[in-house]
């Protein structure tokens, strides 16, 4: 059972979004779109205390290194935000990156890959490939790096690990997906059986922005919907899913599949909770818990 915390939380989550659409935010353009998104999150996202965040220039993309405390030598997370692969930044996602890489003792990077429509797929894949390439070129072994991300940027990272494995480079230890987007086809019960108990997303949402990124490729395109990729020879995954949200099947999907093809995996549903709800931080116990374990299973790979 959920907390009362979140059970407040859902309500004014729920409340915000009516408001917004009643102001018809969904009707701007793209770009003002995202700045309200930066404009919010900068207002009401923490860092962790002791976090420090260098920017840094790499590959053509604005990133940041996030570390708090003293972190494992020679380790590190790659952290891929969400955010339907066409909004969202450092600026969104900066502390639940640096809240992950405080549980697990771990600093991060955290770069800022193309947007859709301006660069759909794969430009999200090409700088994502790229970025980890230069943290190999910068003496880290793959068996130190640590994939993250959240929605789309669950997806990324296995799309990342999927083109890395066909082209027979080291994969990275393990990927952490939180509410992973992985089937844009929205095949799902979830996204009927949920559509009314997900504070944040709509189905109506979700395949607007599956298409944003998809430009002329098929949905089910295997580096676009991983769920209908072979899965086969990927690092261990941890999946964390909530019980409100309309990606719940892709989630479970994903699980399947990963099982199915020999990978270590491991799928974390949390009752009452929706998508991405690790991102409220020190708000609610169950992003607390949810950061906990997280930091528990990357500390369990990078020591196997």
């Amino acid at each position: 059972m959920s907390s009362f915390q979140s059970y407040f939380f859902e309500k004014a989550i729920k409340l915000s979004v009516k408001r917004a659409v009643k102001k018809g935010v969904r009707e701007k353009k793209i770009e003002e779109q995202r700045e309200m998104l930066d404009a919010a999150a900068s207002r009401m996202g923490k860092l962790p205390k002791d976090c420090q965040a260098v920017p840094l220039q790499l590959e053509g993309l604005y990133a940041e290194w996030l570390s708090t405390g003293m972190p494992l030598p020679n380790k590190v997370i790659l952290y891929l935000h969400g955010g339907g692969y066409a909004f969202c930044s450092a600026n969104t996602h900066r502390p639940l990156a640096a809240r992950i890489g405080k549980a697990a003792g771990v600093k991060v990077l955290f770069p800022e890959y193309r947007l859709a429509p301006e660069h759909p797929f794969p430009a999200a894949i090409e700088d994502s490939v790229n970025v980890y390439r230069w943290l190999l070129s910068q003496g880290y072994a793959a068996e130190d790096i640590m994939f993250a991300g959240d929605s789309a940027g669950g997806g990324l990272c296995l799309a990342t690990a999927l083109v890395l494995r066909d082209q027979n480079e080291p994969l990275p230890a393990g990927i952490v997906c939180l509410s992973p987007w992985v089937d844009l086809t929205s095949s799902g019960e979830s996204y009927q059986k949920n559509g009314e108990v997900d504070p944040y997303l709509s189905l109506r949402a979700v395949k607007e922005a599956a298409r944003l990124y998809a430009g002329a490729e098929p949905l089910d395109h295997p580096l676009i919907s991983p769920v209908f990729a072979d899965l086969t020879g990927l690092p261990p995954i941890l999946i964390q899913s909530g019980t409100h949200e309309i990606l719940q099947s892709d989630a479970m999907m994903l699980e399947a599949k990963a099982r199915d093809a020999g990978v270590k995996v491991s799928l974390q549903v949390w009752d009452g909770m929706w998508h991405v709800w690790q991102i409220s931080g020190d708000i609610l116990p169950e992003a607390k818990k949810s950061t906990r374990e997280i930091g528990r299973f990357i500390r369990k790979v990078f020591k196997a």
